[in-house]
């Protein structure tokens, strides 16, 4: 298992690299490429790679130190990801400590049968310099930001961007805070069975819990005694794994039974079922999304939850809605940069530059007036994203409101998370290290 599980990580990594693949992706990819099925391989790959990928900043700054004058990224792609694995498990899961000699030498020989003698020739005598090497010179060496950036695991623009935007006590907070991935949510679905049948058998299943005030339906796992996607529960439609932020976002939302609400940006579902679940099935939702492929799953999870009353539509909601009709509330949940979710989306952080802020501004901003032509008189518009920048969140809301005069913010309920910045304060910001969640923002904007 041990060998398979490396064969996909150096794969998978590689993948990530060359196509600018995110971790689930490339790991989906590969084992397809590979025709590797073991649950146990997969799982451990899937582990190395997301945490290899987490510190990647800093295991790049360590191998190039001591493989200068030569540089990671001049050796071929599997080479590569070996080096950054055989640095991450060697090292940095030791914190920098201990050394443990018989298992550098095990994932040296793995490396060989993996890679072959021949490919592993060049950076072999280098292999015991990365064990032994120390880290507090090269720490020394850098400038205080770039300090930051390594011990916090992010991109050196993106701390700059974080200290200027929360100042540099409540950035550093806030990184710190991205390092480890929130504790997991579940919503569950009291559509066919009471709220308290459902955590009686959630129970019977081995799966602690407790709830995620003041959230309607939102408990967060404290402990499993197996993997939630293996629970009957799961796959029966008794519970949908949502993240506390995206639960606040659809309880915002706050739609009616006989709504005729539309959900854009709807793949893979969560936003759908959610709001279904919260119209007690009665009403209309039109779910739209640009990805035929995401609607696939976005079909299979509301035949899950037993979600009747959503109708599915392919379309660019940047360009318009093909849609005649008005709707009494419309969920927009753009694509963004995903700066709340670095966490969970390690690989993100390093495909992002200053100017992808810029990108998705505009696409979130063609998408917010699209939707605006859609909406009845008293009927609401709801903005939410996982990101944590101003140009995405704020800006956007700013910009629509001038555009837009006859739409006002209007308050979120239930009172939870932080107010907005620039003034905003009637939206609605959550952060990992605040609020134990992904990185969210809200907005509620009623048309007047």
């Amino acid at each position: 298992m041990l060998r398979d599980a490396w064969i996909i990580a150096i794969e998978t990594l590689s993948w990530m690299e060359l196509r600018r693949l995110n971790e689930r992706s490339a790991l989906m990819r590969t084992t397809k490429q590979l025709s590797i099925k073991d649950a146990g391989a997969i799982r451990l790959a899937y582990g190395l790679v997301v945490e290899t990928t987490r510190c990647k900043n800093l295991i790049d700054k360590f191998i190039n130190t001591v493989t200068a004058p030569k540089k990671i990224g001049e050796y071929t792609q599997g080479i590569q990801a070996f080096l950054r694995l055989y640095t991450y498990q060697t090292r940095v899961t030791k914190n920098w400590g201990k050394i443990h000699l018989k298992e550098a030498q095990s994932i040296a020989s793995l490396g060989r049968s993996i890679l072959g003698w021949q490919n592993l020739r060049e950076v072999e005598p280098y292999l015991g310099f990365l064990l032994t090497s120390q880290l507090a010179p090269i720490m020394e060496a850098v400038n205080e930001t770039e300090r930051v950036a390594l011990e916090t695991y992010h991109p050196v623009w993106f701390v700059e961007y974080c200290t200027k935007l929360f100042g540099k006590k409540d950035a550093a907070a806030f990184l710190k805070g991205s390092l480890n991935p929130p504790p997991t949510y579940i919503r569950i679905n009291p559509s066919t069975v009471s709220e308290e049948e459902i955590l009686k058998k959630l129970a019977s299943e081995g799966i602690k819990f407790e709830k995620a005030e003041p959230l309607k339906y939102t408990y967060k796992i404290l402990e499993l005694k197996t993997p939630l996607n293996n629970s009957p529960s799961l796959k029966s439609g008794l519970f949908y794994v949502q993240d506390k932020a995206s639960c606040f976002a659809a309880q915002t939302a706050n739609p009616r039974p006989g709504h005729t609400v539309f959900d854009v940006c709807a793949a893979p579902g969560a936003k759908t079922t959610f709001l279904a679940q919260l119209m007690e099935n009665r009403g209309d939702i039109v779910s739209v999304d640009f990805s035929a492929k995401r609607m696939h799953i976005w079909q299979m999870e509301t035949k899950r939850m037993d979600t009747k009353i959503a109708k599915p539509l392919i379309a660019d909601a940047r360009v318009a809605l093909p849609l005649t009709s008005e709707a009494d509330l419309i969920a927009l949940d753009p694509p963004c940069t995903s700066s709340g979710v670095f966490a969970k989306q390690p690989s993100a952080k390093w495909r992002l530059s200053p100017k992808s802020i810029t990108n998705m501004s505009e696409i979130q901003l063609q998408m917010i007036n699209t939707c605006a032509k859609q909406i009845k008189i008293g009927g609401i518009l709801i903005y939410s994203t996982c990101s944590v920048t101003i140009e995405e969140n704020e800006g956007v809301v700013e910009q629509f409101l001038k555009e837009h005069p006859n739409f006002r913010l209007t308050k979120i309920t239930p009172d939870f998370g932080s107010p907005g910045l620039t003034n905003l304060t009637e939206c609605r910001r959550l952060y990992p290290h605040i609020h134990q969640c992904n990185g969210f923002f809200i907005a509620k904007l009623q048309k007047i």
